[in-house]
């Protein structure tokens, strides 16, 4: 019983590193965007600094994982947990490399007029960042129906990113003087997407995690 209880406390554990990763890598995208929206780049290098933080808590999950099968040897559903844990962490540190290319976008782009606006960026960050909690959610808490649910969401952001395309690839036609932000902003368009992808990834090791077999939910 205490030797359950001790390896409970192990995956707790790793738990909670996950999930104090998955905050700073909300907080990361958080923070790249507002930069990227008003052109602060002082904001972006320092999501640029601050990723090491995360490349840090990348490693130590991935150390943690690897002691926890070699002392415990689990069974089944711990080794699953465990094992889904790792690919999760795999997709947020993905998903932190997104937001440092947002960070350095924001770099090339300079103090300019922003054209966010002709765009559906925005909507796209904000359904993102919502996909990811719940995934991590619908993880910690078994729940299949949210882990369902964030793979519907993905649709929606794969919609933003086909009229973001068309609608910057319309206004670089007029407007060829604006290419520098206009190639940026498409570079975003893609992250954005790509991020969405990685989140759709978490909801799928959330459901391999509840039902034992492997899902598609894109």
């Amino acid at each position: 019983m205490n030797a359950r209880k001790g390896f409970d406390k192990n995956l707790q554990e790793l738990q909670n590193k996950m999930t104090e990763m998955n905050e700073l890598t909300i907080s990361a995208f958080e923070k790249a965007f507002t930069a990227f929206k008003t052109q602060d780049v002082e904001l972006a290098l320092r999501v640029i600094d601050e990723d090491t933080a995360i490349d840090n808590l990348d490693q130590e999950i991935n150390q943690y994982a690897v002691w926890l099968i070699a002392k415990e040897q689990p069974f089944a559903t711990d080794l699953r947990r465990i094992i889904s844990s790792l690919k999760i962490t795999s997709d947020i540190e993905r998903i932190a490399d997104f937001a440092v290319n947002i960070a350095k976008a924001t770099a090339k782009i300079g103090v300019t007029e922003s054209l966010i606006n002709i765009t559906k960026l925005e909507e796209m960050k904000e359904l993102s960042l919502k996909m990811l909690k719940m995934s991590l959610t619908a993880f910690i808490d078994g729940d299949m129906a949210l882990a369902k649910e964030v793979g519907g969401m993905d649709d929606k952001v794969d919609d933003y990113y086909a009229e973001t395309y068309k609608k910057i690839t319309g206004y670089l036609r007029e407007n060829p003087e604006e290419t520098t932000q206009l190639v940026q902003l498409l570079f975003v368009n893609r992250y954005l997407e790509r991020t969405a992808d990685h989140i759709t990834n978490i909801a799928e090791s959330a459901a391999y995690l509840i039902k034992g077999q492997i899902y598609d939910l894109g």
